[in-house]
């Protein structure tokens, strides 16, 4: 079992910048796929983005050049720097781990961007 527990959601002016974090509770952090997914409101859950142990990365075109995804190994942590935010970045923000092919999902922490 894994437990993962997001961190860092707020309200924020468009154009301003929040950093999400998320920490997994997994002897093999390193072994685990990890990404941020987010639901806006009346949408289904989309990937924002993901990065593998060894750091490779995939983005969401409606975020690229703008969030950047990275993880520590060494503290079992992944974060989201988001910046440029847009009101349609508003929306529910999950973290997932992925391990031997199970996905543990956090609980969601709330980002909302006024215009």
């Amino acid at each position: 079992q894994v437990h993962v527990v997001e961190s860092g959601g707020g309200l924020v002016q468009a154009g301003g910048s929040l950093r999400l974090s998320c920490a997994a509770s997994v002897s093999v952090f390193s072994t685990v796929l990890m990404g941020w997914y987010r639901q806006r409101p009346g949408k289904q859950r989309e990937l924002v983005a993901s990065i593998t142990g060894t750091g490779l990365t995939n983005y969401a075109d409606s975020v690229k050049g703008r969030f950047t995804i990275s993880r520590d190994n060494a503290k079992n942590t992944m974060s989201l720097q988001m910046n440029g935010l847009k009101p349609e970045d508003t929306a529910l923000y999950y973290c997932k781990a992925t391990l031997r092919l199970i996905n543990y999902w956090g609980q969601g922490t709330q980002v909302t961007v006024s215009s």
